[in-house]
């Protein structure tokens, strides 16, 4: 459908004599038309970034919204706000499919600007835009519905059959590898469209931990009633990971942002994880639960990155598959409890300097008599002698345990 709709911009900027661009009714760019002029105002910054990052912002959004285009039948012209970016006006096309948006044809405006029958001529040619956007997005809700149904089964044959029906429902782009993708929380709809997905839908929080994934209560995904955005990428090999991880990374808030699936009230934002490749779907269950355990883990921990693949978490990826829920040890119980925070915090941070006196201390300021004395109240208070190495081994995992789940 790309060409088509490249084919129906270019058809709209010959009617109007300007370069058009298409975007969906989320702002992401679908197509847009070249141009020749030698006006530096062509390329205002809003116009710019739309194109080089395919999406607009939140603030570009509201912005030209206030004009009304989302209600709009016919162009809505748009004066030029420099102070906005917006260095040249703009007509906007609504485009429409029965009566519903789905998107918006955008014209830089110039004098004298187009007549009344060119425009309603690209109206026309916006219409039939709009009808291959609808067609679009119905296939686009077939594809969620089926990709929910597979990540949502019971296994056995109604994991087998929610397969077949994806596979289907995908047609040629079922081949290939995939990546699983988990972004939870999530609140609201899944958005319009994920560069390079192949389908996208809300899983809902008491679903997340379907098929044995942990996560459907407490701190992980989904915890609390909170759902979680699984996106089905495509990828081009099982080393260039990166497009897919940018990809990941324009779905989370960036630091300070609001809107769809960030956290209210101060609440931790939403966090993301991406299993490894597979090659074929009937491994998409597996995946999922990979990339599950994986935003779990970036909700539990520092990375470095906005994104935790299940690759790179180390102990976490047997600790989420053991850990179906928090630890509950009894020689541990008294120390995870809300009175001795800074303890549990301690002897996690010595353990993580694997037993060194000198780094633990220095990792959480403290004089090393002062950690002498915090470790010594663990071993009181769990009945572990510290000097054991299995009894540092059950204390570790309760630890990590206990942060995977919040």
């Amino acid at each position: 459908m790309k060409g088509d709709y490249q084919d129906l911009v270019d058809e709209i900027s010959a009617l109007l004599g300007a370069p058009a661009t298409l975007e969906n009714r989320d702002f992401r760019l679908i197509a847009f038309g070249a141009h020749d002029s030698d006006d530096d105002l062509v390329m205002d910054p809003v116009r710019t970034r739309s194109i080089l990052t395919r999406q607009s912002t939140a603030a570009v959004r509201s912005w030209f919204e206030a004009y009304g285009i989302t209600r709009a039948t016919g162009p809505v012209h748009i004066p030029a706000a420099p102070d906005a970016g917006v260095f040249r006006g703009r007509i906007c096309l609504p485009v429409r499919y029965r009566g519903i948006v789905q998107g918006y044809v955008w014209l830089l405006d110039q004098e004298p600007g187009p007549g009344a029958q060119a425009l309603a001529a690209a109206m026309e040619v916006a219409e039939r835009i709009g009808v291959l956007l609808a067609e679009e997005a119905k296939a686009g809700a077939d594809l969620s519905r089926e990709f929910l149904a597979v990540l949502t089964a019971g296994r056995g044959w109604q994991q087998d059959m929610a397969v077949a029906a994806l596979r289907v429902a995908l047609g040629p782009g079922a081949e290939g590898l995939h990546a699983a993708v988990c972004v939870a929380p999530w609140a609201g709809e899944a958005p319009a469209s994920v560069p390079g997905a192949a389908a996208v839908c809300v899983v809902p929080g008491d679903a997340v931990g379907a098929n044995g994934v942990a996560g459907a209560s407490g701190g992980g995904p989904g915890g609390s009633g909170g759902g979680a955005l699984a996106v089905l990428l495509r990828l081009r090999s099982t080393d260039a990971l990166a497009p897919a991880l940018t990809a990941v990374g324009r779905l989370l808030p960036r630091p300070g942002a609001t809107g769809t699936g960030a956290g209210a009230d101060g609440a931790p934002g939403p966090t993301a994880g991406l299993s490894d490749p597979v090659r074929t779907l009937a491994e998409l269950p597996a995946a999922w639960a990979q990339a599950t355990a994986a935003a779990r883990t970036a909700a539990a921990r520092p990375l470095p990155g906005p994104v935790a693949q299940w690759s790179e978490i180390g102990p976490y990826r047997m600790l989420a598959a053991l850990a179906a829920g928090p630890a509950d040890d009894p020689a541990t119980r008294t120390l995870l409890g809300p009175a001795h925070r800074e303890l549990a915090r301690t002897a996690e941070v010595f353990l993580d300097c694997a037993g060194q006196a000198g780094r633990a201390a220095a990792a959480l300021g403290i004089h090393r008599q002062t950690l002498y004395y915090r470790l010594g109240r663990v071993e009181q208070l769990t009945g572990l002698d510290l000097d054991d190495g299995e009894d540092r081994l059950l204390l570790h995992m309760a630890l990590k345990a206990s942060r995977l789940h919040g």
